[in-house]
């Protein structure tokens, strides 16, 4: 995901955080912005845990990257959601 560099992580991080915001029905209280936001950071916490269980990330491909991103952002949109209470991000 690193090697994408800024612009990359931008698509694949608004397309990932818009895809999980219809996934986890948040998408109406969230904007482009958040969307990316999510998805970025998304893309950091899946990477982050799939090198926990011993992955290799970083030979991953355009492909790996977004679902990386993808589930990340489900599951930051989900520990979100536990710990406000609320189905959305506001």
């Amino acid at each position: 995901m690193l090697g994408l560099g800024i612009i990359g992580w931008i698509i694949i991080g608004g397309l990932a955080g818009w895809i999980a915001s219809k996934i986890m029905k948040t998408d109406a209280q969230q904007g482009i912005l958040l969307n990316i936001v999510v998805g970025v950071i998304g893309g950091l916490l899946g990477g982050f845990l799939l090198k926990l269980f011993g992955v290799d990330v970083e030979g991953g491909g355009l492909w790996f990257s977004f679902f990386t991103c993808l589930g990340g952002a489900i599951i930051l949109l989900f520990l979100v959601s536990l710990v406000t209470g609320r189905r959305a991000l506001r």
